[in-house]
Order: C-alpha cells, then structure tokens, then sequence
C-alpha cells in the first residue's frame, strides 16, 4: 500500500512523525526534570523519592534555596531591594536629623514618621532590619505612632548608595 503514495506525501508523513517524536521526547524530558526535583524535594509525598536528602540543621545550605532557582533569584533581587531601601532610610534620617558632636544623627520617631511615611509605608521593618544590620539604634523592640513618637532614632553611619 505504501508504494501507491507519492514521494511528497511520503516525506510528509515522515516529517508529521518527526515531530509526534520530537513532542513525546520533549514531555519526557520535563517530566524526567520534575522526577528529579521531587527526589531533592523533602515536601514531596511522591512515592518514588525514596532517595530524597535528610535535612540536617548543621549544613550550610540548610533553610536555602536550590542553586539557581527562582527562588534564589528572587531572594537576592528581594534582598538588593531592601538594602537601597535601607540606605535610603539612612540618607533621610541625616538630611531631618540633627548631626550630634560625634557625628551621628538623631531623630524623634514622630517626626521621622510624618516624613517617611509619604516615602514608604514600611519605616518601621526597614528601621527593624537596619538595626539589625547595626545602622540605627532605638529604645524597644517595635515602634508604634503616637505612643512612641518621643523615642530617638541614632543612625551611627549613612552608607555609600
């Protein structure tokens, strides 16, 4: 029967197979992809991952993302994001603070909430996390409006953009 085709119908069969295999080759792979994360994958109920990593608190990976992820990029772009906005928070406190005798600026946490506020609507995590990386200091551990508008914000040092 397949001697009655013309060479041209012939070479498009062909050619249709081509990409039916070309198709289940590519699902394959994917799926062959997936498979393997789902072995690193320590919340996976997939039966097959018998071979799946044991966390240990001690390795320097642990509570990271997988190298070259997504999520690891968007923690590093999270992380950039947050550090120019903490810079930012440093540069208003030294242009509405008052410069003490040893160089650091003072500011009430009243007065640099009214300012910041038409800025960014999250002064108090950035001022939280800029403590945390040892540029401001304040009395307490969270800072409300109002009831601690008297509270002075020290920033020890504005860092270079």
């Amino acid at each position: 029967m397949d001697s009655n085709k013309s060479p041209v119908l012939k070479q498009s069969l062909l050619v249709g197979k081509d990409k039916v295999n070309s198709k289940i080759s590519l699902w394959q792979q994917r799926v062959a992809v997936h498979q393997e994360k789902q072995l690193i994958n320590p919340f996976s109920d997939w039966s097959g991952a018998t071979h799946r990593a044991v966390l240990d608190k001690n390795d320097s990976r642990y509570g990271c993302p997988v190298e070259g992820s997504k999520t690891e990029y968007r923690g590093k772009l999270a992380g950039t994001l947050i550090g120019a906005e903490i810079v930012e928070l440093c540069h208003v406190i030294a242009d509405l603070g008052e410069k003490s005798c040893n160089g650091q600026f003072v500011i009430s946490f009243g007065r640099l909430f009214e300012a910041y506020t038409r800025i960014s609507n999250k002064l108090v995590g950035m001022l939280m996390r800029a403590r945390k990386q040892g540029l401001v200091h304040f009395e307490g551990e969270m800072l409300f409006q109002r009831r601690d508008d008297d509270v002075v914000i020290t920033c020890f040092k504005v860092p270079d953009n």
